[in-house]
């Protein structure tokens, strides 16, 4: 497996392979069935010049119309079985192909969810949508439309040069001469095609991120000016994605180029050699129809197999970066896991860093007792976002320790992490379905009395109660839009449904305006009673409710304390709050 740069890894032709005999493997009785009917087919559809071949000698010979009723009625059977059994061929492949492709939708789709979260970030979330995406379309399409015509081409071509052996050796080395041009062509081909097509997915993916990264931050876009920046960033991608295309354009126009060479001097062969032959009453003329008639019926199975090597090449560039997510290594599974004795949370000298030299967090430590709410405030870039992602197991500690229930991260599964504690960011995210299933998320046993008592809890079921058709209205992605607000109080009954003995809550209320920030806060304030917490307060009103307040800046702990004991103290926070309180007042 390569890794180039901080993208996710790239398999090897080795373990592209091993992904491929898997998934076959699996199927292997419907995979022999549809082989066997397309050799069938291919051996039925070879006698067609034998026959035509036949009918030219009988014309040559002058037998009259009679003597055409048993060839013709043999095209006619030729044809009609040929057709079937490739038909049958295409089917059995299809039955092959469409679960083999559902299954490895499913393992890159399940891999790629269980990514650890800085992973993703350092490859850029682009690469990995292109990848179950664009990659996952690729490989799909080699599946379902060209595996066939493949097999159904390369079986042809096998089959023709033994028909062609079988009439006259000399035939088949006329036909041979084609041979060395076409070699060669493939050679060239599948040299110069890798690398093309693999350059341009990276290429594609890294516009994807461009792109991703332009739409996702279009407010700080907007904020500071950088529009002509990102437009530039996104022009240079784009023009580099393009030159990879017309480059692959070139080589492929190049190479169909060259095998229309090697048709035409394989065909000057057979036509000269079948003239000499028939001329030295070597071969008959309906032998030397036959044999141009089997070269001629190589053009388009050779040109197929040849020409969807370009698919094939793209195919297996995106399956290549397909096994490389499947294939990446899964964070360690604890020796001897344990539970949580407590919804206690405690970090001892924490620290991380996203890149060496660049601390984000330092040294902190922290104790928060069960049920305890505490708020985190400070500068952006203080650390408090990436302090709750180290609490909630998303990234891994560059030192120190991080217990919850008095229990190491690391000695806690994953199942095990994502019971215990539960991370509500600002990003809002409506998944594409009903509201039931948005909800259902976090707990799919959950009745419909039940997700009316988490909207309610939220805040939602006013507006809940108003759509279409309630909680069977298709929300997200082509279904009817919710504000911000209303998305965020989907997300807080998601949490209320999963239920954590912790709970992190990241500047979750930061999307909505004023009147929706109200409305989260009370939402959350209900979904966050009896569970010990953490939230990142983009409004110091949660600072003041919370039991709690730990301020940070520059990575470190500077000050805490309940909200009173602060203001009361006159450092930093109580100079923030009172820059907050006047500025609410403007």
């Amino acid at each position: 497996m390569s890794a180039q740069g901080n993208l996710l890894p790239v398999a090897t032709g080795r373990e592209s392979w091993r992904t491929l005999r898997a998934l076959a493997r699996a199927r292997r009785w419907p995979l022999i069935a549809a082989v066997a009917a397309l050799v069938a087919g291919s051996l039925l559809a070879m006698l067609t010049p034998l026959v035509l071949g036949r009918i030219v000698d009988l014309v040559a010979a002058g037998k009259g119309a009679a003597a055409m009723t048993g060839p013709a009625a043999a095209l006619v059977a030729v044809a009609i079985g040929a057709a079937f059994l490739k038909a049958l061929g295409q089917v059995l492949v299809a039955r092959v192909g469409e679960p083999s492709v559902a299954e490895l939708r499913e393992k890159a789709l399940e891999r790629a969810l269980d990514l650890d979260l800085e992973t993703v970030e350092a490859a850029g979330t682009g690469d990995l949508v292109s990848r179950v995406t664009e990659d996952m379309q690729l490989v799909a399409e080699v599946a379902r439309d060209i595996l066939a015509y493949f097999a159904i081409s390369l079986l042809t071509i096998a089959l023709t040069v033994v028909g062609l052996g079988a009439l006259d050796w000399r035939f088949a080395l006329a036909g041979l001469c084609a041979v060395p041009i076409q070699a060669l062509t493939a050679r060239w081909y599948l040299k110069a095609a890798p690398e093309v097509y693999a350059a341009e997915r990276v290429a594609r993916g890294a516009l994807a991120q461009r792109q991703l990264d332009s739409i996702g931050g279009a407010r700080t876009v907007r904020a500071f000016g950088l529009g002509e920046r990102h437009l530039a960033g996104v022009a240079e991608a784009s023009r580099a994605a393009i030159g990879l295309a017309m480059r692959a354009v070139r080589t492929q126009t190049r190479f169909y180029g060259r095998l229309n060479g090697a048709e035409f001097v394989g065909l000057t062969a057979i036509l000269i050699v079948g003239f000499l032959m028939v001329r030295a009453d070597i071969a008959s003329i309906g032998e030397a129809t036959a044999a141009a008639l089997l070269f001629i019926r190589l053009f388009d199975p050779i040109n197929i197999v040849l020409g969807l090597l370009d698919d094939i090449q793209q195919g297996g560039a995106g399956l290549a970066r397909l096994a490389g997510v499947i294939d990446m290594p899964r964070r360690p599974a604890p020796e001897h896991p344990r539970e949580p004795a407590s919804a206690a949370v405690e970090t001892e000298g924490v620290t991380f860093a996203y890149r060496p030299g660049h601390v984000v967090v330092d040294g902190v430590d922290l104790s928060v007792a069960p049920g305890e709410r505490v708020a985190l405030v400070g500068a952006s870039g203080a650390g408090k976002t990436t302090l709750v992602k180290l609490i909630g197991g998303v990234h891994a500690t560059g030192g120190g320790a991080v217990r919850l229930g008095g229990v190491p991260l690391e000695d806690l599964d994953q199942a095990t992490l994502r019971r215990t504690v539960a991370l509500v960011s600002q990003e809002v995210h409506v998944f594409a379905g009903t509201v039931a299933d948005d909800l259902r998320l976090a707990a799919p046993e959950a009745t419909e009395e039940r997700l009316w008592e988490v909207l309610t809890m939220v805040g939602a079921d006013g507006w809940a109660t108003a759509l279409p058709h309630g909680l069977a209205t298709v929300v997200g992605e082509g279904g009817h839009r919710l504000t911000p607000t209303q998305g965020q109080q989907l997300a807080l009954a998601r949490l209320a449904l999963a239920d954590p003995p912790i709970a992190v809550l990241d500047e979750a209320t930061a999307e909505a305006g004023s009147a929706g920030s109200r409305e989260l806060e009370a939402a959350a304030a209900r979904v966050l009673r009896g569970r010990t917490s953490l939230v990142v307060a983009h409004r110091l009103s949660q600072a003041a409710d919370s039991d709690r307040v730990v301020v940070m800046a520059g990575g470190r702990v500077v000050e805490q304390g309940p909200h009173e004991e602060l203001i009361a103290a006159g450092g930093g926070y109580a100079r923030l709050w009172e820059a907050w309180r006047a500025h609410r007042a403007e």
